[in-house]
C-alpha cells in the first residue's frame, strides 16, 4: 500500500516523519476520516472544507489549498485500487518550532493521506441496534479545540475501550453542563413524534449563545438534508439525557458506519429495544444517497 506524505507516493513501511513533529510531539494537528464508493470520495469538498477551516481557527496553518489536497485525496485511492475505501487524512504542525514572534508556525505542515479497505461492522449492527455506555469525561464547551477533529483523540479512544468491557459499541459523551454531545467517534440523532433531533453543533449557535462541543459532521450534515426531503420535521436543540431515554429512535452517525441505531443505553432500551422504522428509513436513503453521489461522480 501507498501512502501520500508530503506531496508524493511513498511505501508505507518506507513514509517517515520527523521525531520533531508537532504530531507527535503534542498531538497539534487535526484529521478526516472519508467513505470511498465507487472509486470515489463522498462530499470531499465538506471533509476539506471543515479541514482547512478547523486548521485556520486553531492557528495551524492558513495556506491550506483544498484543490490540490482533494486531487491528492483521489490520486492515493486510484493508485491504490480501491472502489470501497476508507481514506485517513492527517494534518499536522510539521516539524518543530511551532511558535514564532507572529503567533504562527513559519513550518509546513506535515500532510498524510492513507487509503486503505473500509471498517466492516457486522450486519447484525444495523438489523438489530446495538448498545451504548455512558462516557465518564465531559467536554467543555469553552475549550478551544472542542467542535475540532484534533488529533487528541485518548479520551475518546479510552471511552471506547472502556465501552467494550461493557459490552456496547460506542459510549455517549456529554459536556460539562450534562448536554449531549454525541459517541466518542460520532454525531448523535433522536426521533420523539415524528421530529429529528440533534444537538447543536460548533458554528449553529444563536448569538451569544455558549459555545457549541458538538462537531459539525459531514454524515450528520447529510442526515438532516435527508430528514427533510423525508418531509421530518428537524430540530437542533440542547439534549439531555432524559431525551435521549425517553426517544421513541436513537442513531448515531460517522463516514464509516453511516447511521448506526442504538436501542439499549447501558440497561435502559430505547422504546421497544429494536431499530425503529424512521432510523431504517433514513438509512437506507443514507446508503442511497452514498450510491447516486459517488457513482454519478465515478
Amino acid at each position: 500500500m501507498d501512502v501520500w506524505l508530503n506531496g508524493k507516493f511513498v511505501d508505507r513501511n518506507e513514509a517517515k516523519v520527523s521525531v520533531f513533529d508537532a504530531g507527535f510531539q503534542h498531538a497539534v494537528g487535526v484529521f478526516e476520516t472519508m467513505l470511498v464508493r465507487n472509486g470515489c470520495v463522498f462530499r470531499i469538498e465538506q471533509h476539506l472544507e471543515r479541514l482547512a477551516a478547523s486548521a485556520r481557527v486553531l492557528r495551524l496553518t492558513e495556506r491550506l489549498r483544498t484543490d490540490p489536497l482533494a486531487e491528492a485525496v483521489e490520486m492515493t485511492v486510484s493508485r491504490n485500487k480501491l472502489d470501497a475505501a476508507r481514506v485517513r487524512l492527517t494534518l499536522t504542525g510539521g516539524d518543530l518550532n511551532l511558535l514564532q514572534s507572529s503567533g504562527r508556525s513559519s513550518q509546513d505542515p506535515t500532510i498524510l493521506i492513507v487509503a486503505q479497505p473500509p471498517t466492516e461492522y457486522p450486519e447484525a449492527f444495523f438489523k438489530n441496534g446495538v448498545r451504548v455506555s455512558i462516557a465518564e469525561s465531559r467536554d467543555n464547551p469553552f475549550h478551544i479545540m472542542a467542535g475540532h477533529k484534533t488529533l487528541n483523540y485518548w479520551p475518546r479512544i479510552q471511552a471506547l475501550q472502556l465501552a467494550g468491557t461493557q459490552q456496547a459499541s460506542e459510549a455517549l459523551w456529554f459536556s460539562v453542563s450534562n448536554h449531549l454531545v454525541g459517541g466518542c467517534v460520532s454525531n448523535a440523532f433522536l426521533i420523539k413524534d415524528r421530529t429529528l433531533r440533534t444537538p447543536i453543533a460548533r458554528g449553529e449557535e444563536s448569538e451569544d449563545a455558549i459555545p457549541s462541543c458538538v462537531l459539525p459532521g459531514i454524515t450528520r450534515r447529510a442526515v438532516i438534508e435527508l430528514a427533510e426531503r423525508e418531509g421530518l420535521h428537524v430540530e437542533k436543540r440542547m439534549l439531555t439525557i432524559d431525551d435521549v431515554l425517553s426517544a421513541d429512535e436513537v442513531f448515531l452517525t460517522n463516514s464509516s458506519w453511516g447511521i448506526l441505531p442504538i436501542v439499549h443505553v447501558e440497561r435502559e432500551s430505547i422504546d421497544s429495544g429494536e431499530p425503529g422504522p424512521i432510523t431504517q428509513q433514513l438509512r437506507q436513503a443514507w446508503l442511497d444517497l452514498v450510491q447516486n453521489e459517488t457513482a454519478t461522480t465515478s
